[in-house]
């Protein structure tokens, strides 16, 4: 199994449990944040929703600079359009792996904003870090709706919540 193939399989396994996640929003909390340094739902779950298509980013391309590509989230506002995007990111997503090189992936990639260099690695480093984000930010968007009272879906087992305590 090459290691394209075994990210494949991560995206996969990751994209159902963030689909499970993601379902939980109540439209009526996109606004709701839980604390005012702290994104919105909508912020939170929108960065999630999109990461899948970092992945072509990554590919195929050599950098992200901010200063010359300013971030501009997609405005979503249910949970039916949230749903729509994860699954045409992660479309593209597995696109993008179906056709990798292996050899491309230790090609250098650099996340930056102008001369400020916040990540700089071969692209599987970064395909990784991608994969860290997508479980890091679903964990988070997790704790906001556990104290919205929503119920959680398990991640890697059953949750609390599915287990009925």
């Amino acid at each position: 199994m090459s290691v394209i193939d075994v990210l494949q399989k991560e995206l996969e396994a990751e994209g159902q449990t963030t689909r499970n996640m993601l379902s939980r929003i109540p439209d009526d909390k996109y606004d709701w944040q839980p604390h005012p340094k702290s994104m919105t739902i909508r912020a939170l779950a929108t960065h999630v929703a999109e990461l899948p298509s970092w992945i072509g980013m990554v590919m195929n391309t050599p950098e992200l600079d901010f200063a010359t590509a300013p971030y501009s989230p997609k405005v979503i506002n249910s949970t039916q359009e949230l749903l729509a995007y994860f699954e045409q990111t992660l479309a593209e997503g597995k696109a993008e792996f179906a056709k990798a090189q292996e050899e491309s992936l230790t090609e250098e990639w650099t996340l930056r904003n102008g001369e400020i260099v916040y990540l700089s690695g071969s692209k599987y480093d970064m395909l990784r870090n991608t994969m860290s984000q997508i479980i890091h930010h679903r964990a988070q968007l997790g704790v906001y709706l556990r104290l919205l009272n929503v119920p959680i879906p398990g991640s890697y087992g059953p949750s609390a919540d599915d287990q009925g305590l």
